[in-house]
């Protein structure tokens, strides 16, 4: 399980959902700080984004994040949006309904400063894939 976040005032639910995974026996990859506002960052760990197998992207201010990742990547991307932000962020929502309305196919959302659910679903995906190659 590969995790970003777009900065370091998601870090609190990035490593909720981080500690869950690895609790769950999946090894992590830590991405901190890799937002669209600094782009550059973000592609430099492009061999590292091309190799996961689950990706989790916590994101507030940046909303669209996942949307980016999505685009660059072939696997499942699971987006947290988080309550952090100022002005319009509305406790989160702002980034919920962004990351909703993402273009990029093969994203799932969960509720906003869910890392917890984040990781148990990408270990869901994970073990429907160890079971699906084992038949």
């Amino acid at each position: 399980i590969t995790l970003l976040t777009a900065g370091t005032a998601d870090l609190p639910v990035a490593e909720e959902a981080a500690v869950t995974a690895e609790l769950m026996g999946f090894p992590v990859q830590r991405l901190w700080d890799v937002g669209v506002s600094g782009i550059q960052r973000l592609l430099s760990n492009r061999k590292i984004l091309d190799n996961a197998d689950v990706l989790i992207v916590v994101a507030g201010m940046e909303g669209a994040l996942p949307s980016v990742v999505g685009g660059l990547v072939d696997c499942p991307v699971v987006a947290v949006p988080t309550s952090v932000g100022y002005g319009a962020s509305f406790g989160g929502v702002a980034a919920l309904l962004s990351m909703l309305n993402a273009c990029a196919a093969g994203i799932g959302v969960v509720n906003i400063d869910n890392g917890f659910g984040a990781a148990i679903l990408a270990g869901q995906i994970l073990r429907t894939g160890q079971k699906l190659s084992q038949r």
